[in-house]
């Protein structure tokens, strides 16, 4: 499995989003999740999962008739990668400037504001 995988585009990642929290599942499957959402079609459904399997971001089973699609990569890589490249294009590279750019974008929790200390003291910890 290469770990240099292309960034998904937002309607690869909508896709993506589903089999993380669906598991693996046929196109049908995937396409009856967007559609609740929003307006969508099977055909573009389909298309966009089979240039995805070519890309790498997802593996297709094939053994079935019903070919079943899984994510190549956990959501959690997916997201290092994105915020990886975030930082780098968006922030010069600065955890900081990010931090502060994520949370002025969106009010957060005292909850979260408590788990990102307790993550920041452990990440703090671990690379002593």
């Amino acid at each position: 499995m290469r770990d240099d995988l292309p960034r998904p585009t937002n309607a690869e990642l909508e896709i993506l989003t589903v089999l993380w929290s669906i598991g693996p599942s046929t196109v049908r499957g995937v396409y009856d999740v967007i559609r609740r959402r929003r307006t969508a079609q099977y055909s573009t459904t389909l298309k966009f999962m089979q240039i995805m399997a070519d890309k790498g971001l997802v593996r297709r089973d094939e053994t079935q008739r019903a070919h079943i699609y899984e994510a190549a990569k956990p959501r959690e890589w997916t997201q290092r990668q994105l915020a990886g490249d975030l930082l780098d294009r968006a922030f010069s590279g600065s955890a900081k400037s990010l931090l502060v750019g994520a949370l002025s974008a969106r009010k957060a929790s005292r909850a979260e504001l408590a788990e990102i200390r307790k993550l920041l003291d452990d990440y703090e910890k671990a690379h002593k």
